[in-house]
């Protein structure tokens, strides 16, 4: 495995040992050498002597065996020197704990690049720099900051931050949650989230891998290894930075409806990524995936002894977009039979206030023996005659029983059930004090079994495509020293990847747009082609319904009076012709580039309303028939494609075949900046639908 040098060590030195407690090179030396590592290790301090009751080295030059790990605690002017000894001992892999690189500025940058290049030159793999150092239970090593050795677990967790992985090492700790690695991961000046991801994904002890992330580098990379990775084991990730500050600043209308954090949910979406609101959340999933079963199919059923929390789960459970079971008449005559005449024996099944142990055991053991039920949510609120721990033990019981269906506990209050509580999480079985936390953990662990069952579905091929003849069509433009397409070029871009669109003409004079117009054929429309100007609507550069060679006449004098008023200083090529086709549904198909992630195709209402209503969709190209189906449902829009109030149909086979060849042309062409079919109109089922107005923008 690429990074077993970092995972299975077979010899550590930690350089920059010390035996003053409090220094960064003492907690290192004293985490590795308690934490029972087997491996030969080897504490290097400029000044020698002994530490911690072993004789240290004043050089990884001086260290007498082999060395395939080197933590590396020393002021950063200090670290390239090291690096290059590191690089002659013949060390296979580093963990740089030093701070002072690229998180200081631009001196700390240009050391950065030199650490990389110097352990590159000797073939060595880098973690960190400024981090906080990584653990393996199962070695086992410890060479971070925690204060004990986590308890050994399956949980994998890579985390971003420092700061925040010392807090989440000192609460793993003290809620005993098992870990199998941890690794913090700097600056990422080699090794980044992809390649942990890879080597967790590879270790057998690792069953989940959860992240927090501030930003990932290597987007398409990030996904391509996601999405195989997840088949496999689940990826649960909380990301840092999820404001729109950042949102793109662009004239068109998608990428003015794009946010920083868009890209990410999409990609996230596209792996089969887990993304979750908080850390708590994050650990919560994580307990809950190495502890139980995932469920089998839809169908949930409550078991409680009070109806206001019932009521509250059903809610979530239903807002969350999860099924509630209906039970079959067999387990209701069960619940009648055994319950008191004033239980509720629907779902959920309400035992009342008084139920002890036995009743909760009944109630239960029917919704498991249940077909239409596929997990359970088990709901205890403190009363007077309420036993928490004998309830909790019944409940144990009954997950080992029925370990094919998941069992998520919700055992409201403090210290009444705190006992019940931690005999629950130390016998597996996820236990929270609050409905909210439950359901949504066991909606984590739903859509990873969606996940699983999702069968892989590449694009369509469409034979049709012309790419060639958009090839042309991009040279040209930027050898005129362009980057906005004229929207007769655009139209043929779209033409040539089997979307219909009008066959626009450029008209430079009032003449050549009459004679184009007679060509067509009446009516026509007629609008300002310029770079600069974007929307055209709003300054009069748009004329419709032009039904004679007179009316075509005066409305190219005056489009270029209006344009030339309210932008003078725009530079206008002419005015295009166009066919005026008939009215139908206007839709937007838009794309936007996103610098990690790539091309994000964008569908929704379209027209002047778009930026208003932002009634739209977004995923990352290319994408297949399921994405854009999805991606069409997801807007408020779609309703009205399927007719509404008598209205037929669209034809919303046309729409999905469009937003497809779009991802295609978007991915194929990665010098597309922006894209916007706005509007793209909609007919009628069976009558297609047409791009009525491209905008394209290209990059340098």
């Amino acid at each position: 495995m690429k990074l077993d040098s970092i995972f299975r060590p077979k010899s550590v030195a930690v350089i920059g040992a010390s035996n003053t407690p409090g220094k960064v090179g003492y907690v290192l030396s004293n985490n590795l050498l308690k934490s029972g590592f087997e491996g030969d290790t080897y504490l290097v301090n400029i000044r020698g002597g002994e530490i911690l009751g072993q004789q240290s080295h004043k050089s990884i030059l001086e260290v007498p065996g082999d060395v395939e790990l080197a933590v590396i605690s020393i002021p950063s002017r200090f670290v390239i020197e090291t690096v290059e000894q590191c690089g002659e001992k013949g060390v296979k892999a580093l963990i740089v704990i030093s701070a002072g690189f690229k998180e200081i500025g631009p001196e700390g940058a240009e050391l950065e690049k030199k650490l990389v290049e110097t352990a590159k030159k000797y073939d060595m793999i880098i973690q960190g720099p400024n981090c906080l150092g990584a653990i393996n239970t199962h070695v086992p090593y410890d060479l971070s900051f925690a204060s004990t050795l986590p308890k050994k677990g399956s949980i994998g967790f890579i985390t971003q931050s420092g700061a925040l992985g010392t807090a989440v090492l000192d609460w793993i700790i003290a809620e005993e949650i098992g870990f199998g690695s941890i690794i913090s991961l700097g600056n990422k000046a080699d090794l980044d989230e992809v390649d942990f991801i890879e080597a967790m994904a590879e270790s057998p002890e690792i069953k989940i891998i959860l992240l927090y992330l501030e930003s990932i580098e290597r987007g398409r990379k990030f996904l391509e290894v996601t999405e195989r990775v997840v088949k496999e084991k689940p990826i649960i990730v909380v990301k840092g930075g999820t404001s729109s500050a950042g949102a793109k600043a662009a004239g068109s209308h998608t990428g003015a409806l794009v946010g920083s954090f868009l890209a990410y949910q999409k990609a996230f979406d596209k792996a089969g990524v887990i993304l979750t609101d908080s850390i708590e959340d994050l650990f919560n999933y994580a307990v809950a995936f190495t502890e139980q079963s995932l469920p089998k199919d839809e169908g949930i059923a409550i078991v409680t002894n009070a109806g206001g929390p019932g009521i509250l789960s059903t809610d979530l459970i239903e807002s969350l977009g999860l099924k509630m079971a209906q039970l079959t008449d067999k387990t209701k005559k069960t619940l009648i039979e055994s319950l008191p005449t004033a239980a509720a024996t629907g779902n959920p099944i309400d035992i009342l206030g008084d139920a002890l142990p036995d009743r909760y055991h009944i109630a239960i053991e029917a919704a498991l023996q249940d077909p239409n039920v596929n997990s359970v949510v088990v709901l205890l609120t403190p009363q007077a005659m309420t036993d928490s721990l004998t309830t909790a033990k019944h409940l144990r019981e009954l997950s080992l029983f029925y370990p094919e269906k998941p069992i998520i506990a919700i055992f409201m209050g403090g210290g009444w059930v705190s006992g019940a509580t931690k005999y629950l999480k130390d016998h597996g079985v996820p236990c929270y004090n609050f409905p909210e936390k439950g359901i949504k953990t066991l909606n984590a662990l739903y859509k990873y079994s969606r996940q699983l069952k999702l069968a892989n579905q590449d694009p369509p091929v469409y034979p049709d495509i012309e790419r060639d003849k958009v090839r042309k069509i991009y040279d040209d433009v930027k050898k005129d020293g362009r980057k906005v397409l004229f929207p007769h070029e655009a139209a043929a871009v779209v033409k040539a990847y089997g979307i219909t669109a009008p066959g626009s003409m450029l008209a430079t004079n009032a003449e050549d747009a009459v004679t184009f117009a007679e060509e067509i054929g009446f009516p026509v429309v007629m609008k300002v082609v310029s770079p600069d100007i974007m929307h055209k609507t709003d300054i009069g550069g748009v004329e419709l319904n032009l039904a004679n060679s007179q009316m075509v006449r005066i409305a190219f004098e005056e489009i270029m009076l209006k344009s030339r008023k309210a932008q003078p200083l725009a530079k206008i090529y002419g005015i295009t012709v166009d066919k005026m086709v008939p009215r139908g549904h206007e839709m937007i198909i838009g794309m936007s580039r996103d610098s990690q992630f790539g091309p994000m195709v964008m569908f929704g209402l379209g027209g002047i309303y778009v930026n208003f209503l932002k009634d739209v969709a977004f995923r990352l190209a290319p994408l297949n028939e399921r994405d854009a189906q999805h991606m069409m449902e997801e807007t408020k829009s779609y309703t009205l494609l399927q007719g509404v109030r008598g209205q037929a149909p669209a034809d919303i086979d046309s729409v999905r075949e469009a937003i497809i060849r779009i991802g295609h042309l978007v991915w194929d062409f990665p010098e597309l900046e922006d894209l916007d079919i706005n509007p793209i109109l909609v007919y009628d089922k069976g009558k297609g639908c047409i791009a009525l107005d491209v905008k394209m923008t290209l990059r340098d």
